[in-house]
């Protein structure tokens, strides 16, 4: 989460939204997002519903997995990144500046 509060002034220039999801309440998401110093929001999914929608979520732990999408404008999942390097955001942020200079090039 860090990693993209860190790269949030990229994500801004490619005309992108950041925000997480979290199985956490959101009073939790809001304390963990003050204690990290985060200005994107962070979103609760306390029913598990997005995260077994997004089929991230391991149904034996009842946790979701850790998981980076990129949604272009139109809704169709652009990127996927699982696992331990989704908290990286450097795919994600190559991929949004592409994105964005393609919407720019179409204008």
């Amino acid at each position: 989460m860090k990693a993209y509060q860190d790269g949030t002034s990229k994500l801004v220039e490619s005309d992108t939204q950041a925000f997480g999801i979290s199985i956490d309440s959101a009073t939790r998401n809001r304390n963990f997002a003050k204690s990290l110093g985060l200005t994107y929001p962070l979103l609760s999914d306390l029913d598990l519903k997005v995260s077994e929608a997004y089929g991230v979520l391991n149904k034996q732990t009842q946790f979701a997995n850790r998981t980076t999408f990129v949604v272009d404008k139109k809704g169709v999942i652009q990127y996927i990144e699982e696992g331990n390097s989704a908290v990286d955001p450097t795919g994600a942020i190559t991929l949004c500046t592409s994105l964005h200079k393609k919407s720019d090039a179409a204008k």
